[in-house]
């Protein structure tokens, strides 16, 4: 029997990320190219910024055809959003031989249910670069989705290091959102909670067994947000289990990650390492 072999790219405002996947996922690659950088200000994709992640593309997709894998490609807030997005991706497929399929922000909260809970229920948080994406299903059913135009990079760029204004940003763009019963259980995914998880360990390196399923206590979560706003942005890459590339926007994203947490009642929430990437194969049908 022949074992279908797929590599999945995803285009994010932050990274750029490979999953190898048959018959599970095999492994994840990422490549921090900040897409998103300057974007808040001007509405279009920085020169800089599209190189660093054209090239990033460009690896991957070559990495997953020496592996044998029909390639997909898929991009999020940063490229929908751009008035140049659309220019990005036929650039892309001249380049690359590969239609990057922009997923709207409805669908990017679905691929991360599925990828979190499969059909289970309960729900996920999304933090990406440019956006963040709250789902929800009860009784099989999705109740709940929606796409926010902020995220790690847009508060980074808005507020800078200002704990205060991070707040104030944060508590506006998330005033609308609303879910009036009990989410079940909430999952959180992409880099500001695989960084926050692995700073709750205080693992040396990125360990995706022991940091799927990882439990964040609102008051924890609320703690590493005061830590990190006493702690400069080039000291806190020495926290152990800060990932470098993210130390300016961190502080930013655990505001927003804290705000959602108490919109939603939640007091507790578990980091999962299967996200949107997973989500792709199960929502397009592909597994």
């Amino acid at each position: 029997m022949t074992v279908m072999k797929y590599a999945i790219i995803d285009i994010g405002s932050n990274s750029v990320r490979l999953m190898l996947w048959a018959n599970g996922t095999l492994y994840k690659k990422i490549n921090t190219t900040r897409l998103a950088q300057g974007l808040a200000a001007d509405g279009v994709l920085g020169g800089e910024a599209v190189e660093r992640t054209a090239r990033a593309v460009a690896e991957f997709c070559a990495e997953g055809l020496r592996e044998g894998a029909k390639v997909y490609a898929f991009a999020t807030a940063a490229v929908r959003s751009a008035a140049n997005g659309a220019a990005f991706c036929a650039r892309g497929t001249a380049l690359w031989g590969l239609d990057v399929a922009v997923i709207s922000g409805e669908e990017e909260a679905l691929l991360g249910l599925y990828g979190a809970l499969g059909e289970e229920d309960g729900g996920i948080i999304d933090i990406g670069g440019a956006s963040t994406e709250v789902c929800i299903r009860d009784l099989r059913v999705v109740r709940y989705q929606v796409s926010l135009p902020v995220g790690a990079v847009r508060i980074q760029e808005v507020c800078g290091q200002s704990v205060g204004m991070c707040d104030a940003y944060v508590s506006q763009m998330i005033e609308p959102l609303y879910y009036p019963r009990s989410c079940g259980k909430v999952c959180a995914i992409g880099g500001t909670a695989a960084t926050l998880a692995s700073m709750s360990l205080e693992l040396p390196a990125y360990d995706a067994a022991r940091l799927n399923g990882t439990q964040l206590s609102l008051e924890w979560v609320k703690s590493a947000v005061i830590r990190l706003a006493m702690t400069p942005p080039e000291e806190r890459k020495h926290i152990r289990g800060m990932d470098p590339k993210r130390a300016d926007i961190i502080l930013g994203a655990s505001v927003l990650l804290m705000k959602i947490m108490q919109k939603l009642r939640l007091q507790n929430i578990y980091f999962s390492d299967a996200d949107n990437l997973e989500g792709y194969l199960a929502v397009r049908g592909l597994v």
